[in-house]
């Protein structure tokens, strides 16, 4: 997408992140050799501003970011002015050049950076529904939610589907617990079944049946098996992974989606879809707030970590150090 005028950049906005900001400051940067965009919300009062502008100058910082694009979504002229203000004297400190600065409340936008006095005053009217990025994401399967709660919505469990998925784990008794783990052997053999199943049906796009879930959900306690599974995450097939892992999520006990809901983020950051690793979280740290993978991805997304980074560490073994007993 090239934005040519600000009514292009809105529709940029809310098809990059997969849904329409509210109360929020939108960031795309350029010049770059990883360019990647970030939201944060509007703070609820001036005492916040320092931590909105660290969320977004320290990032693009870090990255090399040479020049970015802010749009800040909200009705509130007040609180808005007061932010634009304080990101403006942040970037400008840090070398980085603002090439435009819009605040839009839904209806109108309105220039941050000068220009027309008139567009400043009564601002100018936009509609991005049928903006022509927004319908070649649609055309490209890519719909744009009304907001980020829409979104996370996408993840919450469907009860029915919820319940087969629990009368199955119960008549699978646990046999083991992160802390009580099986022998390695047994840890290898459930790493391998996990390993294979989520590589086959990923591939084939096909849904297991809720007694194999049941399985897979009691393994990936383990953090060895679910390294297995996280081993099938690559760049190539990161797409299909969060449509797999979706669906999964909406089948899990709320109480066992710490791993699942963290391999789905883990699967949005590499297919590049920021916000859903974000929404995926929300669900790992919601289940186990000290969940270890899930902070270390937060991280990673927080400094705006290109998921390429993850690709030239090399695979993963994890297998290492687990044998068969003779």
């Amino acid at each position: 997408m090239t934005a040519r005028c600000p009514d292009d950049l809105l529709a940029m906005v809310a098809v990059t992140l997969g849904f329409t900001p509210t109360d929020s400051v939108a960031m795309l940067t350029f010049g770059v050799t990883h360019p990647f965009h970030a939201r944060v919300d509007l703070p609820d009062g001036k005492d916040d501003v320092p931590d909105v502008v660290e969320c977004l100058v320290d990032p693009a910082v870090r990255n090399g970011v040479r020049r970015v694009v802010l749009v800040l979504f909200s009705e509130d002229e007040a609180m808005a002015g007061r932010v634009w203000r304080a990101l403006r004297d942040g970037f400008r400190d840090a070398g980085i050049v603002v090439l435009e600065a819009l605040r839009a409340d839904g209806r109108r936008w309105f220039p941050l950076l000068g220009g027309d006095r008139l567009a400043a005053d009564l601002g100018m009217p936009y509609d991005v529904n049928a903006h022509p990025f927004v319908v070649q994401a649609v055309l490209c399967g890519r719909v744009t939610l009304a907001d980020r709660a829409e979104l996370a919505r996408t993840l919450l469990p469907v009860p029915a589907r919820v319940g087969e998925v629990a009368a199955a784990l119960e008549l699978q008794p646990l046999r083991w617990g992160r802390d009580d783990p099986p022998e390695g052997d047994v840890i290898l053999a459930e790493g391998e079944w996990t390993e294979l199943l989520v590589e086959h049906l990923v591939a084939r796009g096909s849904a297991p049946e809720a007694d194999i879930v049941a399985r897979l959900l009691r393994g990936l306690v383990l953090l060895r098996v679910r390294d297995a599974a996280w081993a099938t995450i690559t760049a190539d097939s990161a797409e299909e992974h969060v449509a797999w892992w979706s669906d999964l999520l909406r089948r899990t006990p709320p109480e066992l989606a710490a791993p699942a809901a963290t391999l789905l983020a883990w699967s949005a950051w590499q297919a590049g879809h920021g916000a859903l690793a974000w929404c995926a979280l929300d669900v790992a740290f919601a289940a186990e707030p000290d969940y270890t993978l899930a902070t270390t991805l937060a991280e990673l997304l927080t400094a705006a970590v290109p998921p390429s980074a993850w690709a030239e560490m090399g695979p993963m073994d994890w297998r290492l150090g687990l044998h068969r007993v003779a």
